[in-house]
């Protein structure tokens, strides 16, 4: 990483005094009024006096004032212009001065003595030549030092020794065109440094092309090396230069490291024609691996920073070593590293993989050392719908691995399909609830899962439950769908109704399940429409979720950074290997040899979360003999977790029944192998979106709270408490009492209870237990 010293120009090239503005101007008026009024007050009355000192001071200013100005007429360089502004400024004391002479000098008062001073004053009030003299003279000291002692219209003689060549040199280069340089001025005569004034051709302006790059390539000097400024008084035939090389050096070497960074990115990024207009460095802080920045737009903007325009910027060879952070609106965070931080990670630990109270574990390290969390569960949302997407050896597999070893340690149910015959997470067998390799039991494995969300559907709406709450009365449960692409691609050469039957029921229960508790997670190559069956859906729906994309190809990047991001981070391709710049990959394309190769970045990703992108790395797993012992270790390390004896029962019945469906579908019989489907109890969503696929439903085996609330009463009369002890109610994974008292308004509106007292109640003849 390099760092680049500039000090933009905010000065001409002469030293310039600032123009009076008009506050000071104002000010300055009203105090010279004031000095009038008093001296006019006393050259009025002062005559009358026996005061001979004050007769002496009168007199003796009028007489210093008149000598000074025949002093000036018989010095050239001070006539002209400024000879008239020094009798303009010298006329209210000459004239108090005359009036108290005459005065003094007149036997006895006469009206007219005091209406002269009076006048006088009066009239040196109104012009204000003090004020008015101070703002022209400003204005003339803002020129250079040689443009100001020379009439604008009188031609400059040709300049000998280093002004001379100076200017030759200018009027030699093709850039300056009919320009001349003149009123060379040389700082110190042992020094290069200069200034001088840029003279356009009469009525012309100086062209816009000869700016601070094209004036520094005359001289063959550093950009941040000249500074250009208008020549006050004047208009745009004429602009101040100043070139000094020997003073940029002097600076750069006594400037702090901090006021190195906020002129490099003053000069390069926030400036008019930097990467990022406006965008202001408020604060930084330097470190011996690290430069953090923060940094805000401008007012009324939203923050924009492209990750590699402002690396190039800010002199940065490996864009990796650049990281962005913002809040989505007006603030940022840029780090810039001296190695990559995520070149080396450490493995998981159990704690990493133990849930926060909002459902997060660490699965990484973030860029700046602190851990990447990922929701397994969102206790507002429920469950949730994570997408996973990296080429081989992007560390997917690892990513995935780490994330059932989670779920495993905290209770949560983990269903697994790999549809690459089991050979992408072969670590997984055995040690999840179920595991589903190939196709076809993939397939089948995400039609039982479904079933299994399609009961749980049914007894929370038979008992009245809300939301999904963690376990109560459900485990949490998580499907991980890897290689997905294999199933959904277009070009997979799988029958479409096979790909339409998976998606359906994919696309279906990414909406539904979080309410009951069941989440899923798709991992696969690509995220292209093609290679999702053309399902919109199916990758909309991640936005709610996790979003973990590896290294993948360049256009995929770019997808994805359009429909998953909300923030102003730009989102770059991870590179195959850390530390291998596009310089060094040049170099090895001119000279002809090798390119070098650094560690594999296997396992570092976007992770992108609430529409916010951060780099982060898996934590590190070794692999030996094919599979990851540690990851092995930690599913082991916490009992199986499955589901209950009713779900599973559920499970195991729709999955034999969607084996054979799927296998029938893979084989071309459209008709699913003429298996009837079976009949759900009402057509629920998953079906309606599933259109005429066959999708396993649940068997009816849950008995709804009317019915607990009838076997009740069947022993004889109960009050309401009793009904409701009866029930479960107040217990884990029993009804509210509202829902109770609901289910026996309904049971009385449809004459199958009745209310024999003030809360009592009994069934009535017509009750049918059943």
């Amino acid at each position: 990483m390099t760092a680049e010293t500039v000090t933009p120009a905010t000065t001409p090239a002469a030293d310039v005094r600032p123009p009076l503005s008009s506050t000071a101007a104002r000010h300055l008026a009203t105090v010279e009024r004031i000095a009038y009024g008093a001296a006019g007050l006393t050259a009025a009355i002062g005559p009358t006096t026996d005061l001979w000192q004050l007769h002496a001071a009168a007199l003796g200013t009028g007489a210093g004032v008149l000598w000074r100005l025949w002093t000036r007429t018989r010095d050239r360089e001070t006539g002209g212009p400024r000879l008239l502004t020094s009798c303009y400024k010298a006329l209210p004391v000459l004239g108090l001065s005359t009036a108290y002479g005459v005065a003094l000098a007149v036997p006895g008062t006469a009206w007219w003595e005091v209406a002269a001073a009076v006048a006088v004053a009066t009239a040196s009030a109104v012009a204000v030549p003090l004020t008015r003299s101070r703002g022209v003279r400003r204005a003339a000291d803002n020129l250079p030092a040689t443009v100001a002692a020379q009439a604008p219209a009188e031609e400059e003689p040709e300049q000998d020794g280093y002004a001379g060549d100076v200017a030759r040199h200018w009027a030699a280069s093709q850039a300056t065109g009919t320009t001349r340089l003149a009123h060379v001025r040389q700082y110190h005569p042992d020094r290069p440094d200069f200034e001088a004034v840029i003279l356009a051709q009469p009525g012309e302006a100086v062209p816009g092309n000869l700016d601070r790059r094209a004036v520094a390539a005359v001289y063959d000097v550093p950009e941040e090396a000249v500074r250009l400024a208008p020549v006050p008084g004047h208009g745009p035939g004429r602009i101040a230069v100043q070139v000094a090389p020997v003073e940029l050096l002097a600076r750069q070497q006594h400037q702090e490291p901090g006021d190195q960074l906020a002129a490099l990115w003053a000069a390069k990024v926030s400036a008019p024609k930097g990467v990022a207009p406006g965008v202001e460095l408020v604060d930084h802080r330097i470190e011996a691996d690290r430069i953090v920045m923060r940094v805000e737009a401008p007012d009324t903007q939203l923050l924009a920073l492209p990750r590699l325009p402002l690396a190039r910027a800010l002199g940065v060879e490996d864009p990796e070593l650049l990281m962005i952070e913002t809040d989505g609106l007006a603030y940022g965070v840029v780090t810039l590293y001296r190695e990559h931080p995520l070149l080396t990670v450490r493995e998981a630990t159990p704690d990493d993989l133990v849930m926060d109270r909002h459902g997060r574990i660490a699965i990484g390290m973030r860029h700046d050392g602190r851990p990447a969390r990922w929701p397994l569960y969102d206790p507002e949302l429920g469950a949730l719908t994570d997408l996973l997407v990296g080429a081989p050896g992007s560390g997917k597999s690892v990513t995935l691995l780490t994330l059932i070893a989670a779920e495993r340690a905290n209770g949560i149910v983990s269903v697994v399909a790999d549809a690459q015959d089991g050979m992408s997470l072969p670590e997984a067998e055995g040690r999840v609830f179920h595991f589903g390799a190939g196709q076809a039991e993939a397939a089948a494995t995400l039609a039982a899962y479904s079933a299994v969300a399609s009961y749980r559907q049914e007894v929370s709406a038979a008992n009245g439950w809300g939301s999904f709450t963690l376990g109560k009365p459900w485990r949490l449960a998580i499907l991980t769908m890897d290689e997905i692409n294999r199933m959904l691609a277009m070009d997979s050469g799988l029958p479409a109704p096979f790909r339409k039957w998976v998606a359906g029921m994919l696309g279906a229960g990414q909406i539904t399940w979080r309410k009951v508790g069941m989440g899923v997670r798709i991992a696969g190559q690509s995220i292209h429409l093609a290679d999702l069956a053309d399902s919109e859906k199916i990758r909309a729906n991640a936005k709610n979720g996790s979003v973990w994309l590896g290294r993948v190809n360049s256009s995929m990047t770019r997808s994805m950074a359009s429909d998953m991001t909300t923030g102003a981070v730009e989102i770059t391709p991870v590179p195959k290997y850390f530390g291998v710049t596009g310089t060094a990959e040049l170099d090895a394309a001119w000279s002809g040899d090798e390119a070098p190769t650094g560690p594999v970045t296997a396992g570092t990703a976007w992770l992108i979360q609430s529409g916010q992108p951060y780099l982060s790395r898996v934590w590190r797993a070794v692999k030996e003999n094919r599979t990851y012992p540690s990851l092995i270790g930690l599913m082991e390390s916490s009992p199986l977790v499955s589901f209950s004896a009713e779900e599973a029962d559920v499970f195991r019945r729709a999955y034999d029944e969607a084996l054979t469906i799927a296998v029938a579908l893979l084989e071309g019989d459209e008709d699913g192998g003429g298996a009837p489907a079976p009949a759900a109890p009402r057509r629920t969503e998953q079906a309606a979106d599933a259109g005429s696929s066959r999708v396993p439903t649940p068997p009816a085996t849950a008995r709804t709270l009317q019915v607990l609330v009838l076997d009740a009463l069947a022993a004889g009369q109960l009050r309401t408490r009793e009904i409701r002890k009866a029930v479960g109610a107040g217990t884990d994974g029993g009804p509210s009492s509202g829902s109770v008292d609901n289910a026996l308004q309904a049971l009385q509106d449809a004459g199958l209870v009745a209310r024999v007292a003030h809360g009592v109640w009994a069934r009535t003849d017509q009750a049918d237990p059943s």
